[in-house]
Formats: structure tokens, sequence, C-alpha cells
């Protein structure tokens, strides 16, 4: 069994986006200019917000967070998009979801210009990726081919199995692998699917991504399976300083015996979602 590190992956892709960044600006180029919109005080979104302007800052990008009150309306929401739209000094900009409720949240991807959606979020970048266009591809799908592509695993002619369908992993990354470059024959499962087991024990690459803590077991697992993990649960735990741990969609200790490969959690796939955004940054940078 090999362990897919996903923070050496990022560390080694941030390497490389500074060191182009360093040579942007030796050449008297100004460097990416990120920004990010949060609405409300949600920990989580906090959280991922400030570590998206660390990293910036570490591969040299201008970045900003704008930090809006809870009860911003839909429509100031919307005119702050237009005005970013509108700036030519800004590159890319995301608005980190979830947003409050009151807010309709596709309308406000939508209204983000898709030259500067570096979520990747937009139905014409989802489009453009589904017709192998380019595209800005969303962080999640986009670190899964990074970590296939940095430890060589073969996909040509292989099964890959995914199970989930949302719009955001489970479709991305179903049709990305579909591609040709990449050439797998891809099942999509979900909860309707019938004999879910029997199903995902077919898979040569299995990615989980539904969400639901341990759900994968050793016996969907085929010996040699390449398994990637994309799902994060916080569990309470009493083991822990903080009183919770983050638990994936596999059940690690005992799927990971029967895997050539896999992914942790945390530390798999989850570091490669914030070095994707500072790659499609530097995309949007230099026009895509």
């Amino acid at each position: 069994m090999n362990l897919i590190d996903g923070k050496e992956v990022a560390a080694a892709l941030r390497k490389e986006i500074a060191a182009e960044v360093e040579t942007m600006v030796a050449k008297g180029e100004r460097p990416p200019y990120l920004v990010a919109v949060l609405v409300g005080d949600d920990g989580a979104s906090q959280t991922y917000v400030g570590n998206k302007e660390k990293m910036s800052a570490e591969v040299g990008f201008r970045s900003q967070v704008l930090r809006l009150p809870a009860e911003t309306t839909q429509e100031a929401l919307l005119a702050e998009v237009a005005r970013l739209n509108a700036d030519p000094e800004v590159d890319g900009f995301i608005v980190q979801l979830p947003l409050p409720r009151h807010i309709d949240e596709q309308r406000v991807i939508e209204a983000i210009d898709p030259r500067k959606d570096v979520d990747g979020f937009h139905p014409e970048n989802v489009g453009r990726m589904a017709m192998g266009l380019p595209a800005f591809v969303s962080a999640t799908p986009d670190g899964i081919l990074s970590l296939l592509r940095y430890y060589d695993i073969p996909t040509a002619g292989k099964h890959c199995v995914v199970i989930g369908r949302s719009n955001i992993v489970g479709r991305p990354i179903a049709n990305l692998l579909s591609q040709k470059g990449w050439d797998c024959t891809v099942t999509i499962c979900h909860s309707r699917t019938a004999n879910l087991p029997e199903v995902v024990r077919q898979g040569d690459i299995v990615i989980a991504a539904l969400g639901r803590a341990e759900f994968v077991t050793a016996d969907m697992i085929k010996p040699g399976a390449v398994v990637i993990d994309v799902g994060i649960t916080r569990v309470p735990s009493e083991t822990t300083k903080s009183g919770w741990k983050l638990l994936g969609d596999v059940k690690f200790d005992e799927v990971a015996p029967r895997c050539s490969y896999i992914t942790p959690v945390p530390g798999g796939v989850g570091p490669m979602t914030i070095v994707s955004l500072m790659k499609n940054t530097l995309k949007a940078r230099h026009g895509l």
C-alpha cells in the first residue's frame, strides 16, 4: 500500500507557482490578484478563506478578503460581484460558499464573469470543461487529477467508480477522467444505485465523494485498487484536545491494506484544493 501525500504534492505545486510568479515580477509584470468575498461569519468558511489568503502570500500573489456582514442583501452582493467583474486589476475572485439562506447561490455564481471564475462553478466553465475545452476546473476535481499525475497512477482503460454525483466533485471528476488523455471507463454511483457494494468492487480506481463518514468498507474494494477519499466529516472524539476529529468517506484502517494507493483524511485531497485555486488564478492572469 502506497500513501498518497497531498501535502507533499501541494508543496511541490506551490513551489512551481511561486517560481513562475517570481519570473513574472522580475520581468516587470504585476503578480496575479485574487479576491475572496466572505459573507457572514461561518467558522469553516473563515478558516478556508484565511488559508487561501496565507497561500496567496506564499506564492507571491496579491490578495484581498472582502468580509461582508451576514445581513448583506442579495442585491448588495451582486453589486460587489459586478464591481469585481469590472476591475481590470482583479484577475480572479471567489464568493465563498455557503452563503446566508436569503441569498440565491446560483444567481450569484452565474453573475461572476466566467473569465474570473477561478472556482470553476460558472455554467460556462462547467460546459467548457465537459467538452474538453480550456476552462477553469473546480478545485477538488483538479486536485484529484494532480494527485494521479504526480504519482503516475495509470488511468487509461481502467474502470473508475465515483461514489457521489455532486456538481462540485462527483460529476466533474467523472467527466474529466472519461476524456482523452485520462481514458477511464467511468461509473457514477449514488444513493439510488442498486447493489452499490458490488458495483464499487469493480473499480480499479474508486473516488469516494458522498460525505458519509467511513461509508466505504474493505469488502467494497477489490485488491490492488486505487482509493481517493474526498469526504471529510467532523465527528466527536474523546481522544483529541479539540473534542472532535476528521473522518473520510473511507474506513481507512481496514481499506488501506487492500489498496495499491490510498489518500488519507486529513492530508490527502484536502491540501490540493487551495493550490488548485492558485493554479486557476495564475491561468486567469495569463488569460487562461
